[in-house]
């Protein structure tokens, strides 16, 4: 998903067929470049988890000190960036209203490096099982996201039933041309009420719920043979200017390098099943 690094063309070559992203609707893994990216901010629950043998990435958060390890946690909206000296990087993204963020695993309610060993080498099992199915050709359907990952399914975040209805239906179709006004009016709260209920229930105010819907939606065209401006369009945009702002934003790398670097990313969407 990220922008090709430079390297010995049989290097290169050893490393393409273990690239694949695993996309759900409130959980992504990813196996693949990292790129050169700047500083981004996600807007779920981020772990990167580097390669067996690997030297262990690298983070600064909000522009502080570098850190390193083999396990890295950032939670939500914290601006950040990462280095890999590796082609190869492992990330997870776990949606932010989900899950109850008091009731995940201990190691991830940090920000920065963490000790889970057990962990490391169960995201690293889990990357060798999906690329043996994905070499198969088999679809992620029958397979369980966190128990592959994490042995267990993390607690779900309790919403409100009215919340839980529009951020359910900003996930079903993030470029949708929803207002908060819109929102409220559909469940029968005043505009001011919606707002604070929303923020208050899912950790995210409403306007940066819906921007980084539509980004991660960039996710699912990663594989498509689509202008940017198509693209742009189709995720909600109104034009690629805004498009190009937004996703540097999120994702530190402008949208033509998150598609260059995914040229050869095998794509398992849970709604339309796997690209290659």
């Amino acid at each position: 998903m990220q922008r090709t690094r430079t390297t010995p063309p049989e290097r290169g070559a050893a490393r393409q067929g273990e690239r694949l992203m695993w996309l759900t609707p409130h959980r992504v893994f990813y196996a693949g470049l990292l790129g050169a990216a700047a500083e981004r901010t996600m807007g779920g629950h981020g772990v990167c988890v580097s390669p067996a043998g690997a030297p262990p990435n690298r983070i600064r958060i909000g522009g502080g000190a570098w850190q390193t390890g083999e396990l890295i946690v950032v939670p939500p909206h914290v601006p950040h960036q990462v280095e890999s000296a590796h082609p190869l990087i492992f990330s997870l993204l776990i949606e932010s209203e989900s899950v109850d963020p008091a009731r995940m695993p201990a190691f991830l309610q940090h920000c920065g490096p963490v000790e889970a060993p057990a962990f490391v080498q169960r995201v690293r099992d889990a990357h060798a099982h999906l690329l043996a199915a994905s070499g198969r050709g088999t679809d992620f359907e029958g397979f369980d996201f966190d128990h592959l990952f994490f042995g267990e399914s993390l607690a779900p975040r309790a919403l409100d039933a009215r919340i839980r209805k529009v951020a359910d239906a900003i996930n079903a179709d993030p470029a949708a041309p929803m207002s908060a006004e819109d929102c409220a009016a559909s469940v029968h709260l005043s505009f001011s009420r919606f707002l604070h209920l929303f923020k208050q229930e899912t950790g995210m105010a409403f306007r940066a719920f819906r921007a980084w819907k539509r980004a991660r939606s960039l996710l699912r065209y990663v594989r498509q043979d689509s202008t940017l401006t198509d693209i742009a369009l189709d995720t909600g945009y109104p034009d690629s200017t805004h498009f190009s702002h937004s996703i540097r934003q999120v994702y530190g790398l402008k949208p033509s390098d998150i598609l260059a670097g995914s040229r050869r990313l095998a794509l398992h969407d849970a709604a339309g099943g796997l690209r290659h």
